[in-house]
């Protein structure tokens, strides 16, 4: 009989998806977390006044296939975007953009919008006829470039990849540059083309929440930060003192967390990208006219990247009688939170008229490790075993989304409880 239990340690998606696979195969598991709740990046604050935060403007794909494997969707009350985006032009002119593959009655009017082309659009039909019926895995295992060269190929205009693949893919990636690999580009597109965009009703941090609810009582120790791992993942000393035994430890923190726990250079993790939250609430209802579309902002030196506005989506993250509007700034900007906050108050004034100087600024989330970066040439996931005893899972091993966090900790419990 196993006396010393699995040790994951932190409780972000990763974590939390390796423990509940290792739970359900009748392994005993730890997990410790330095936070004082669990979900990592995935978190949700309630203000005073009762608005709800995502920690960083954060959507879940509801075709990623790991979410539906892991994932009651009924039970979190999922509330979905509409398919599409209003996008604010360079010019300052406004226009919409719906998926004439979601929403197949307003496909002429996407076909006069003026982002791009003619030829333009029927691109899109094109290479989401061409992703259709391709699973993930093979996707992702395509040979890549960056996704700015790859649009150029296949045909685009920069007309409609500077008014829309920047101000969207860029905000998915965080990176307006689009230097992410293509074969992530695919697997994006195909997740958009497939399945809406939505969040849990009462915010995102419903996701580990439900993960955490599977596990046994005690199974999860907050406040537990680790010192070290020791004896090829054998022993785990806490930063209190404490040592524990473990059958095999698993390291599912940010990526400079866990080289610094397996001792190699922080050079060797890849690279982060950044992102800053700014969130306002309106008295009344927000003026975005109830259309549930993400805002994105095509002007180069723009702030206010992408807006969004969550209470639309879902009614129970802002208190009733307020709006609450999301403002997504990625990259570094080297502006402190007041700076940040008078700049994009005057963007948002410029774009939605007077009444955003009476939005009441709410909160601020600098997040310097939002995504790792993924490069053309990048492998789609790197090795999970590091030793007899060590392992690793999290999309900084793989790539940057929800669905490698999920996959690549399903895929840790599968080696740990497969037969010797």
């Amino acid at each position: 009989m196993q006396s010393s239990p699995i040790i994951i340690i932190g409780a972000g998606m990763a974590g939390l998806a390796c423990a509940n696979w290792l739970h359900r195969a009748g392994r005993p598991v730890l997990v410790l977390e330095a936070a004082d709740a669990v979900g990592g990046r995935v978190r949700t604050d309630i203000t005073p006044d009762g608005f709800r935060l995502d920690r960083g403007f954060q959507i879940l794909l509801a075709n990623y296939p790991e979410a539906r494997r892991m994932f009651d969707y009924g039970a979190l009350n999922l509330r979905a975007f509409r398919s599409g985006a209003v996008i604010r032009l360079a010019d300052g002119r406004e226009t919409t953009l719906e998926n004439p593959l979601q929403a197949p009655l307003r496909a002429f009017e996407a076909l006069a919008s003026p982002i791009g082309t003619l030829k333009d659009k029927l691109l899109i039909g094109k290479l989401a006829s061409q992703l259709a019926g391709r699973s993930p895995e093979l996707l992702l295992a395509r040979p890549s470039l960056t996704t700015l060269d790859y649009l150029r190929r296949f045909g685009w205009s920069e007309q409609i990849i500077n008014s829309f693949f920047k101000p969207f893919f860029g905000g998915v990636y965080l990176d307006r540059e689009l230097n992410t690999a293509s074969n992530f580009f695919e697997f994006i597109f195909q997740q958009f083309m497939q399945g809406p965009a939505t969040v849990p009703a009462l915010g995102m941090q419903q996701l580990p929440e439900q993960l955490a609810a599977r596990l046994p009582a005690g199974s999860i120790r907050l406040q537990t930060p680790v010192a070290a791992v020791a004896d090829g993942g054998r022993l785990v000393h806490l930063a209190s003192g404490e040592t524990l035994a473990a059958a095999a430890v698993v390291l599912a923190t940010d990526g400079p967390s866990a080289a610094r726990l397996l001792g190699t250079a922080a050079s060797a993790v890849s690279a982060a990208r950044l992102t800053t939250c700014t969130y306002f609430a309106t008295a009344g209802a927000a003026p975005s006219h109830g259309r549930r579309l993400l805002h994105l902002n095509a002007q180069p030196q723009a702030l206010a990247h992408n807006v969004a506005f969550p209470a639309e989506i879902s009614p129970a993250l802002a208190p009733a009688g307020q709006g609450l509007v999301s403002v997504s700034t990625h990259g570094e900007h080297g502006l402190s939170e007041e700076e940040l906050t008078a700049r994009l108050r005057q963007e948002l004034t410029a774009w939605f008229g007077p009444v955003a100087t009476m939005w009441r600024h709410l909160r601020t989330y600098y997040i310097p490790q939002a995504l790792p970066v993924y490069s053309p040439g990048q492998p789609a996931q790197q090795a999970l075993q590091v030793g007899d005893a060590l392992f690793r899972c999290g999309d900084w091993a793989s790539y940057p989304s929800l669905n490698a966090a999920l996959g690549t900790g399903r895929q840790v419990a599968e080696l740990l409880t497969r037969p010797s």
